[in-house]
Order: structure tokens, then sequence, then C-alpha cells
């Protein structure tokens, strides 16, 4: 069966917003939330990038949903110990509806401290090693690790769970899918991607779950909702492994002049508001096979989007 959530972006909006957009959804049928942990934007005319565990701390009273971050990155930014202590208070808060999605990440969040920004197969030995600890200290064990690149000494956590909470691994890319399928207990990727599913499940992922989202544009005006993914979000054009090493926004900015209103209108991306596109993007998701698909909207009439998923969408999705 698949269960359709709604993904709220913190780069475009602040943690108020993010609270009523998570009560809407829930009010809208949807079945769960992701929410992203980032500490920029990807560009400044998203213009927003709130702490998401302050966020998750909130929503744990503003909604029953289940929460997963989609996707943090426990390795540099912040130490994977640090980290642990915050997935676990959130797993108490949210009293078992909560899951860690992680991934390896990008320098636009990770450089901040100065630290210099690992090579991609570097990246997901530090994310393996730090999950390693997190798993650990979740338990409520007492912890000691040296590791290649980690040191954790005599540190427990007192609040914890009384269920192990899943830990999903993000994959873009081959070798991060092969990780997430190794060390995941399930999987988190951007869109209906069969060949990338297709390898999670044979390289050891097998039936764990697998969670994808998209990005819809919600306007009465088809013309203007395109104008509006060119203003707020064109760094979804970007080719290759931009999004991984650019660090600040100004240099997406700076790649995004190359991306058109006609990238937009030619993409995947369902404009506007007719209900056919939107089911049809939702839908090649689960014939993908994906067990959950998340839903984010870029723009602002959130009313009308809601409204719109309420009463047309959601009731015609494939479960």
């Amino acid at each position: 069966m698949t269960t359709y959530g709604y993904f709220l972006a913190s780069e475009d909006h602040g943690p108020r917003e993010l609270v009523e957009q998570a009560r809407m959804a829930e009010h809208a049928g949807f079945d769960s939330l992701w929410i992203s942990d980032h500490y920029h934007p990807w560009l400044d005319a998203q213009g927003q990038s709130p702490f998401v565990w302050s966020t998750i701390g909130a929503l744990a009273e503003a909604t029953s949903l289940p929460v997963e971050t989609a996707v943090t990155c426990p390795t540099i930014r912040t130490h994977p110990a640090v980290v642990a202590q915050a997935v676990a208070t959130s797993a108490v808060l949210h009293q078992g509806r909560f899951r860690f999605g992680v991934g390896s990440g990008e320098a636009l969040n990770e450089h901040i401290l100065g630290t210099a920004w690992p090579e991609a197969p570097v990246r997901l030995e530090m994310l393996e090693e730090s999950l390693e600890i997190i798993r650990r200290l979740l338990t409520g064990e007492r912890v000691s690790h040296r590791g290649r690149y980690y040191t954790v000494e005599n540190a427990r956590l007192y609040t914890v769970p009384d269920e192990p909470v899943p830990i999903d691994v993000s994959g873009f890319a081959p070798a991060a899918t092969d990780l997430a399928a190794r060390v995941g207990d399930g999987f988190v990727t951007m869109g209906p991607e069969a060949e990338l599913l297709r390898r999670f499940r044979e390289n050891g992922g097998g039936d764990k779950p697998a969670s994808c989202g998209i990005k819809v544009c919600y306007d009465t005006d088809q013309d203007n909702a395109a104008r509006t993914v060119l203003e707020r979000w064109p760094n979804m054009f970007l080719p290759g492994e931009l999004a991984a090493v650019l660090p600040e926004p100004r240099h997406f900015e700076q790649a995004s002049t190359l991306v058109t209103e006609e990238h937009v209108r030619n993409g995947p991306m369902p404009l506007g508001d007719d209900p056919e596109e939107h089911v049809r993007s939702l839908t090649a998701c689960h014939d993908a096979g994906f067990d959950h698909v998340y839903v984010n909207q870029i723009g602002p009439d959130m009313e009308g989007f809601f409204d719109l998923y309420r009463t047309k969408i959601l009731p015609q999705l494939p479960r």
C-alpha cells in the first residue's frame, strides 16, 4: 500500500508557517510529513532556514502525523553524538511517530565551520560511522568510540525512546543507494527513480520501505506557476553534482541563470491546477514501486494547494 505525505520545505518557509502547513496537511488527508534540514536555503529568494529540531518539537504538539527528516547530514556541521540526542528527544516527543532520514549532505550546509568538504566516497564513509554511533547512543547505553572520523567519550543519552528509531538513508546515485541498502532501515530519494529503487532492493534493501519526494507548483495561472518555480526553485534543474559541492546560495543563483522558463515548462513538475497533471505525477512514484510519496508545494497559495489535494487529488491516488 502506498501512502502520501506532505514535504515541509525549511528553505522556503519560517517555522510558524511550517507548523501551520503541517496542520493543513493533516486536515487535507495527508498521511505523514517530511521536513528538510538546512543551514542555508538554496537561494536567497527562498529566504528561510529555521533550526529543524525546534520545528520538529513544535510539530509534536501541532499534529498527530508521523514526521521524518528529509534529510539530515549527521557528519560535519553537527557531531553525530549531538544529533543522536536530538533524534532521541524528537522520537520521545512524537511517541513512536518519528523516523530519521539521513544523507551525505551538501557543502551549502556543511562547510560553515571551515571544515574541508570531502569527496563523495569519504562522505559516505563518514555517514556510515556516524550511524553506528547514533544507533548505539539511541539504546541508552554508555558509548565510547574512537573511529576513523569521530571520537565519543563516556556518552550516554538518558532520554531515549522505548523502541529503536528507524533510520532511512538517502541515495541519488549508485554508491549512496548501495549504502542505503546495506545499513538503512529504508530508502529515500527524489522523483520516481525506478532504477535506483531496483538497485536498493536487489543489493540488500529487500522489502524495506522506500520513499520518494516530488515538487509541484499549484496556481490558478499556469504561466504564473512557471515563473514562480523559475524565481524560487531553479536550482532543481541544475545537473550533476552541483547541488553537493556549491558552498553558498549566491553560487546557486549564479548557476541558476542558466535555467530558463522553458526548462521549467518542459520538466516533469506539475504546474497549475489541472488535477490530472498532479495525479499523474504522484502515480508515477507509486508505479515505480515506492511505498511512500511526499509532495511539496512551491508558491504562496497554500490554502488553494491543500484544498485541491483534499478534494481532487488524494481521493484519486492509487494505494
